[in-house]
């Protein structure tokens, strides 16, 4: 791959890498997005939160809302997994929005795209979805951080966005200058839910927690292995690790 650009959005430094085959948002030397034109997984981050919507233990959900967009890759594995179900994104960032639409085929997800500044929506939201997905994190000069760290006032916006049955989850970036935020967002979830799951994948520097009165485990995802005609997607989609945290 080669970098084509780097672009100053209003919100961070985003460089554009390229290849043939894929492309690469990277902000503060991590991939913030990828897209490849005919494979859907990537064993990292964007597996474990597409994963993580499919736990709900009444089965598929029919509504989702990911907080944080970025490039759309892990809204592009739900949708191929998920054809039907209402998918609505919130960022603050227009500018990222309209590159992943240039450079990433975003308008063939069929999202519902709200650019706007994702808490203070939350906190006027009376909306209900099946899931409710946290990725918010913000870029630094040299590393990615959470714009705000959750406490009781942001638990009660996200509960009230649950419809009956429904799932809350948070990707976590995980080692050094993430743990105290990790143990944190875990203790948080485990205070206020019967139930937390932690997902993981070996390539990964990130854990997602899924929440909720009960959360299916591990073999609900055996079924969607199926979908995925590539076999280094089925390989990544099997390296999924789901535990309950205790």
């Amino acid at each position: 791959m080669r970098r084509s650009a780097t672009i100053q959005t209003r919100f961070q430094a985003l460089e554009l890498w390229q290849s043939d085959t894929t492309t690469e948002f990277r902000v503060a030397g991590a991939i913030h997005a990828s897209y490849h034109r005919t494979r859907f997984l990537t064993g990292l981050a964007w597996d474990l939160i597409a994963a993580a919507a499919l736990l709900r233990p009444a089965g598929p959900p029919r509504s989702v809302l990911m907080l944080g967009l970025a490039g759309g890759t892990a809204c592009r594995v739900l949708r191929h997994l998920l054809p039907d179900c209402q998918l609505t994104a919130i960022d603050i960032d227009a500018e990222i929005v309209a590159l992943a639409h240039e450079h990433m085929d975003l308008a063939a997800l069929n999202l519902e795209i709200i650019t706007t500044d994702a808490y203070p929506w939350l906190a006027r939201n009376r909306r209900r979805f099946d899931i409710v997905f946290d990725d918010i994190y913000l870029a630094g000069k040299t590393d990615v951080f959470r714009s705000r760290a959750w406490d009781p006032a942001l638990l009660g916006h996200l509960r009230r966005a649950l419809a009956p049955g429904g799932l809350l989850a948070v990707n976590l970036v995980t080692g050094s200058g993430h743990r105290r935020m990790q143990s944190h967002t875990r203790k948080i979830l485990l205070d206020a839910f019967p139930v937390v799951r932690s997902l993981k994948t070996s390539e990964s520097m990130n854990e997602v927690l899924t929440a909720g009165q009960s959360v299916a485990t591990r073999q609900r995802l055996d079924p969607y292995d199926a979908a995925f005609h590539d076999w280094r997607d089925r390989m990544y989609w099997e390296r999924i690790d789901v535990r309950k945290l205790p």
